[in-house]
Parts: structure tokens; C-alpha cells; sequence
């Protein structure tokens, strides 16, 4: 029985190991699955907290319950570890790394490379080796094999290699990482029919793609067309401000053809690990090629913009307030890069606050699911570490503007405009606020030419009110 036939035959009987490097985000809802589908998984991390948490059932990933992983651990699926020797061990092993960009927004991939050493250390024949950090096309093959080939053994014949991206979405309550299809790319053909044989017991759908590279290019195509979309929506809205209509309107509006559109919105800025970089592996790629993404380089200049053109709107609504920023108490409502989770990676909310600042504002927030702000040595922030304040009438009332940056669903946004004196909107969730504080949003508020009749309090345009008073030829005729 050759290595493959001996990997495939483990597997099938979940008789396997399975190692999965990096316990964060990504990491630890890979090893609950694996658990989950009958596999011992094992977990790595350098973090001994992490490591301890986990061998004692506790979660730290919102997504995952600590009861989960309790269960995992109880039944002798799931442990942690942080001894690179037992790499070994596995005969499977999935490495979910970061892979961060430097200042010059040129890829690094030491932890990657760090992950591929440790695991030549220990390579053995029979091992299926399975990347998921997100990377530019060409990592898989050309920096981790050569690797992993140098001890002697070949890949395709004695190990095995492929290239799966994650497509974590935190907070998501529908999509989760067992039932979003899982898009896998081998080095070659056999390589693949390995990770089938795995991935295919543990996640409800899979893509696969002609080779490794096809799949490291599928998450950076994914996520370069999100930012350049929402690169559009942001310019739209500036567009808007300068042209006094509300860009809400003119998206839900949009928003109501049934072909040819897909709804994006504007905000304060992109966040998350995914959006703000993944497009920049791929343009960094494409230099040493001699290729310009221009289309990659305009939008990320667009969407760098918005954290400015938001303290820009902070400024202006203080001024006709005759106050100025220098000396202003101001509230920052939600800090998260996204609603409902507790995530502060690459969050904008952290660079309205560094401006905000800068300019002299004393700057406080309230985030209810990010109780802290920590120095991390990366945040250029005064007066770290920072805590959430209790979100009281007497707080909104004592702030000279309250800035909603991050639109968590928990937070009364009714009790918010009774009790601020000056709200800045940049999510677009108190459109058509009818009493209490002066609301300013992206764009278009408080001038000439709105109809805010349609607009009810929490937002949305009441369009069954519009197609009502028209005929249906009319309505027909919207194109």
C-alpha cells in the first residue's frame, strides 16, 4: 500500500490525526469541525492562553461556544497544543496563519513560511498538507513546496499539497464554516484526491479548481470584487454630499431592479483582516509581472479616504454648531469593524478616532461587544488601553457629537437621538429621525430637495407608498 492509498484509507475509516495550525478566527472553527466529523483533531498555537483554554474547554472565538468545544474535548477529539514535534503525528494538517501586509502593502509571509518549516521538520510520507491563509497566486507552490521538498521527499508521490482559502465571515448567523462551499486546488492531481478525501467528510459542499494557484486567485478575486464595489458606493456617497440627495435613498432605490444590480453601501471605511488587504496581494503580484491593477489601486485610494471624509462631516456639523473640534467631547458609537462581533482588525472606527485627536476631541466610545481597546503596539491611539462607557442618557447628553461608526444591532438608536445633541450617521441607521438630536449622515442631510416624508424613522424608504401613488405603467416604466 503506497502513502496515498494508506492517507485515503485512514481517512475514510476517521482514523486520522488532523493538525491544524493557528487557533484564531479560522483555525478553531476548522478543529471543531474536524471534531465534528469524527476526526481526532489537534490543535496548534503559540499562544499557551489559547492552548490551556481550549485543553480546558473554554472558547475564545465569539462564533464558537465554549459548550462546543467542552463536548470536543470530553470525548477526546479536540486538544491544543504548542509543541511543533507533534506536527509529526498528523496525517493531515491544515495551517491557518495570518499573512498581514507591511507598511508598504507588500505581502509578508514569515508566518507562513515559519508553519512550513515546522511542518518539513517532522514530514513524513502519507502527510496531506493543506494551506488556508489567504496569499497571492504562486505561495502554495512557489514558496511553501520547495519547503517541504527539501528533505527529499516529492510531492504528488510521498506527501501531499493543496491550497484551500477560508471564507470565515464573523458574526454571520446563516453561512458558517461547515456549510459555505469550500474551494480546494491541489498541486497535482493526486494531491487533490487527498484533500477531497478530507475536506470532502468535513464541510457540506466542494469546489475544486484546476490547481493551487486557481484556488489562492478565487479568495483574492472574491474579495477584490467586494472592494471594489464598495469603493463605488463610497465615491457615490461623496458624490451625493456634493450633489445634496441622500445616498440611502438612491441605493434602496437602485436596490429595487431584480437583475443586473447588486446592493453594496458606503461606510466609515473598510475593516476586517479580508477586504482592506486581500487585493493587494494579488496587485502586489501582478507588479512583479509588470502589470498594473488599476482598478485594485483607485478603489483602495477611494475607500483610504473615507475615515477622513467622516471627521470631515464630524467637523462641518460642530461648526454650525459654532464649536469647534479642538475641545469637543465626542462619542464614538461602535468600534468593531462590523456590526455584532468583537473584532477591531483594521477596524476605521480606530482611524476616526486617531483624527478625531489629532484635532484635539476628546474622543470616548461605546462598544458593547468590545469592552476594551488594547495597545497592541500597531494602534496610534491616545489614552490606551481604552475602555467602553456605559452608553447613559447623562453620557449621550454630556457629548458634544455622538459619531455612529459601527451599526450593532443592540443599541437604541431612538434613546441615542432623544438624548444626543448631534449624531453623525455614517451607517445610514437613523434616516428620517423624527424629533431629538441633529442627525447628520453621509450625505444630503438637513439640505434642499429631500422628500423625508418617505423616509420613516430607522431608515429605509417606504416604497410601497411610492408604487401606490403611481400607475402601473408608470411603475413599469422605472427601467
Amino acid at each position: 500500500m503506497n502513502a496515498c492509498e494508506q492517507l485515503l484509507r485512514n481517512l475514510e475509516n476517521r482514523e486520522a490525526t488532523v493538525g491544524v495550525m493557528g487557533l484564531g478566527y479560522v483555525g478553531l472553527p476548522l478543529a471543531v469541525e474536524v471534531a465534528r466529523s469524527g476526526y481526532r483533531a489537534l490543535g496548534f498555537d503559540v499562544s499557551m492562553r489559547v492552548v490551556e483554554g481550549i485543553n480546558a474547554g473554554q472558547s475564545h472565538i465569539q462564533d464558537i461556544s465554549s459548550e462546543i468545544v467542552a463536548a470536543f474535548v470530553g470525548e477526546g477529539l479536540l486538544s491544543a497544543t504548542s509543541e511543533e514535534g507533534r506536527l509529526g503525528g498528523c496525517d493531515a494538517i491544515s495551517i491557518c496563519v495570518p499573512t498581514p501586509l507591511s507598511k508598504t502593502k507588500d505581502p509578508d509571509l514569515s508566518y507562513v513560511v515559519a508553519a512550513s518549516e515546522a511542518v518539513a521538520a517532522t514530514l513524513r510520507p502519507g502527510q496531506l498538507v493543506i494551506l488556508e491563509s489567504t496569499t497571492y497566486p504562486g505561495t502554495t507552490r512557489d514558496v511553501m513546496l520547495p519547503i517541504l521538498e527539501a528533505g527529499g521527499l516529492r510531492v504528488g508521490k510521498d506527501f501531499f499539497l493543496c491550497f484551500s482559502p477560508e471564507r470565515v465571515d464573523p458574526g454571520n448567523p446563516v453561512w458558517h464554516t461547515r456549510n459555505t462551499p469550500k474551494v480546494l486546488g491541489g498541486v497535482t492531481p493526486a494531491c487533490l484526491e487527498a484533500g477531497l478525501a478530507l475536506y470532502g467528510a468535513v464541510f457540506d459542499t466542494i469546489v475544486p479548481v484546476e490547481s493551487a494557484e486557481a484556488a489562492e486567485l478565487v479568495k483574492v478575486y472574491e474579495n477584490t470584487f467586494r472592494m471594489i464595489n464598495i469603493a463605488l458606493a463610497n465615491e457615490l456617497a461623496q458624490a451625493c454630499d456634493r450633489l445634496n440627495v441622500d445616498v440611502w435613498g438612491v441605493i434602496e432605490a437602485a436596490a429595487t431592479k431584480p437583475f443586473g444590480f447588486m446592493k453594496f453601501t458606503p461606510g466609515p471605511g473598510l475593516g476586517g483582516h479580508c477586504i482592506p488587504l486581500d487585493p493587494h496581494y494579488l496587485s502586489w503580484k501582478m507588479r512583479t509581472l509588470a502589470f498594473r491593477t488599476r482598478m485594485i489601486e483607485l478603489a483602495s485610494e477611494i475607500n483610504a479616504e473615507m475615515p477622513g471624509f467622516v471627521v470631515g462631516k464630524v467637523v462641518d456639523a460642530l461648526n454650525r454648531a459654532k464649536k469647534a473640534v479642538n475641545g469637543s467631547r465626542v462619542l464614538i458609537l461602535g468600534v468593531a469593524y462590523k456590526r455584532d462581533i468583537d473584532d477591531l482588525r483594521e477596524s476605521p472606527a480606530l482611524e476616526v478616532m486617531q483624527m478625531l485627536q489629532e484635532k484635539g476631541a476628546a474622543v470616548s466610545y461605546h462598544d458593547p461587544f468590545c469592552p476594551q481597546i488594547r495597545d497592541d503596539g500597531h494602534t496610534a491611539l491616545e489614552g490606551l488601553p481604552m475602555r467602553s462607557r456605559e452608553l447613559s442618557d447623562e453620557l449621550l447628553r454630556e457629548m458634544d457629537a455622538v459619531v455612529l461608526v459601527t451599526d450593532h444591532t443592540t443599541v437604541d438608536y431612538a434613546r441615542v437621538a432623544q438624548h444626543a445633541t448631534l449624531v453623525v450617521d455614517t451607517r445610514g441607521v437613523m434616516r428620517g429621525t423624527p424629533e431629538g438630536a441633529s442627525v447628520v449622515g453621509l450625505s444630503g442631510e438637513g439640505r434642499p430637495g429631500r422628500n423625508d416624508s418617505l423616509a420613516p424613522a430607522g431608515g429605509a424608504v417606504d416604497w410601497s407608498r411610492v408604487v401606490a401613488g403611481a400607475a402601473d405603467s408608470q411603475v413599469a416604466g422605472f427601467g
